[in-house]
């Protein structure tokens, strides 16, 4: 079996029994980011005591990248400080966005599944979105968009559908 054929079970085991499914009661931080041009919604809810995120949930919907990197993403982020979850939140950017980044897969775990997400452009805000949402959670915003940029321009081309099944083609 590749280890692309890995990754691509690792994606679509988090989307179809995602982890941390769910709202926290006494949340104290949530944040919900949008992803217009894939139609990715992503509400995250996190406990965070003595700087340390003790509980992390998500709600959403869209596609299977996004619903997997929450998945994947609040099982991380779980027990780690606010410090170590932005170094964490750096480095899964730069594996998605840096062509030359050599990724640590003990420290990102099953996230390192979504390497491939880079060779599909359009797919890369999908990856992100649950990312947003848990920046736009510690800076205290109660919204976010993956469109955000600075000038308020946004692309106006909406992704190319991609089936769980045709990933291992693509990936």
């Amino acid at each position: 079996m590749s280890l692309r054929s890995i990754y691509t079970q690792v994606i679509l085991d988090h989307y179809k029994r995602p982890r941390n499914k769910g709202t926290i009661n006494n949340a104290t931080h949530a944040s919900i980011c949008d992803n217009p041009l894939c139609g990715d919604k992503i509400s995250l809810s996190l406990k965070v005591e003595n700087d340390t995120i003790v509980d992390a949930k998500f709600e959403g919907n869209g596609c299977a990248i996004s619903q997997a990197s929450a998945s994947m993403m609040t099982q991380a982020i779980k027990g780690k400080t606010v410090l170590e979850v932005r170094h964490l939140k750096d480095s899964f950017r730069s594996m998605l966005l840096e062509k030359e980044c050599m990724p640590d897969a003990k420290e990102l775990g099953d996230l390192i599944s979504l390497e491939g997400v880079k060779k599909l452009h359009a797919r890369i805000k999908c990856a992100v979105c649950a990312w947003h949402a848990l920046e736009a959670c510690l800076q205290g915003r109660e919204s976010v968009s993956t469109e955000e940029r600075e000038g308020g321009e946004a692309p106006s081309e909406k992704p190319p559908i991609i089936e769980p099944e045709e990933w291992e083609k693509e990936l």
